[in-house]
């Protein structure tokens, strides 16, 4: 479930980069550290001879992580040409104008409400990765090879220190990867950002803490695992920090909406006593 929920991370935020035409809800520097620890993390499963899963979905994880970087530059791009044109055709036309600004972008319209939109898409990637652990499950029990040994079945728990060197340094991009991206969120109060996005994120952390204690509680065991328990384990804490950012700028808007809105009829009542 882990991995189903992993999977559909990135798409909600590279969604709502392309509908609005824009991906300035992204911190840069969130990108790239994130991009980082990817790399890292795929390098280390490597070295630790991890699943080959895990090693594809950190290298796409890679993959997703440029398409987000290459949508941000994009986009920007795209803006400024579109308004250095609209500037000279302005400049041409009527030059004691000032230069036309574009307007921003605006939040496109969900299909469903976030209360009941994020609870179905969860549903179904619980539900997607279910049914590929019941595949794989039963796919294994007609099968005769037995199990390899190794740390997940119980045999002799090994450290290497150059794939812990590389989880640690991986743990360390993860957690600092939110840092900018907090601080973005004050100066832009989240437009532009997806909120499924961590939503997914910390739905697939806190699965993959839990998978990982659900083989072992053995102290070796937790301690070979320790960096990436504390990647993920801790990042949940910053997302949901990110969470919180969400639902107050959206409380602050609401009663800033309302105040213009009084603002406004108090205004049409004296003109109309007038």
């Amino acid at each position: 479930m882990s991995i189903a929920l992993w999977i559909v991370v990135f798409s909600p935020q590279i969604w709502e980069n392309y509908q609005l035409q824009s991906g300035d809800g992204l911190s840069v520097s969130f990108i790239v550290l994130w991009l980082a620890g990817d790399l890292t993390n795929s390098l280390g499963s490597i070295m630790a001879h991890l699943l080959p899963t895990m090693i594809i979905l950190g290298l796409y994880y890679s993959v997703c992580d440029l398409i987000l970087l290459y949508q941000v530059y994009y986009y920007r791009r795209k803006r400024a040409l579109k308004s250095a044109q609209t500037q000279h055709q302005s400049t041409e036309t009527s030059p004691l104008l000032r230069p036309v600004e574009l307007p921003p972008a605006t939040q496109p319209k969900p299909f469903l409400p976030p209360y009941i939109e994020y609870p179905l898409l969860l549903l179904f990637v619980l539900g997607a990765g279910f049914g590929a652990w019941y595949v794989t499950d039963r796919s294994n029990g007609r099968t005769s090879m037995p199990d390899k040994p190794g740390p997940a079945k119980g045999g002799e728990v090994t450290l290497e220190w150059k794939s812990q060197v590389l989880g640690w340094a991986s743990a360390c991009l993860y957690l600092g990867s939110r840092l900018p991206q907090i601080a973005h969120n004050y100066k832009t109060r989240c437009a532009g950002l997806s909120l499924a996005m961590f939503f997914f994120s910390i739905s697939g952390n806190v699965t993959y803490v839990m998978s990982i204690l659900f083989i072992s509680t053995d102290r070796h065991y937790l301690l070979a695992n320790a960096a990436w328990l504390a990647g993920s384990g801790l990042t949940v804490f910053l997302d949901l920090f990110v969470l919180a950012q969400f639902a107050v700028f959206n409380l602050q808007d609401r009663r800033a909406s309302k105040e213009r809105l009084l603002v406004d009829d108090d205004r049409t009542h004296q003109v109309e006593a007038a």
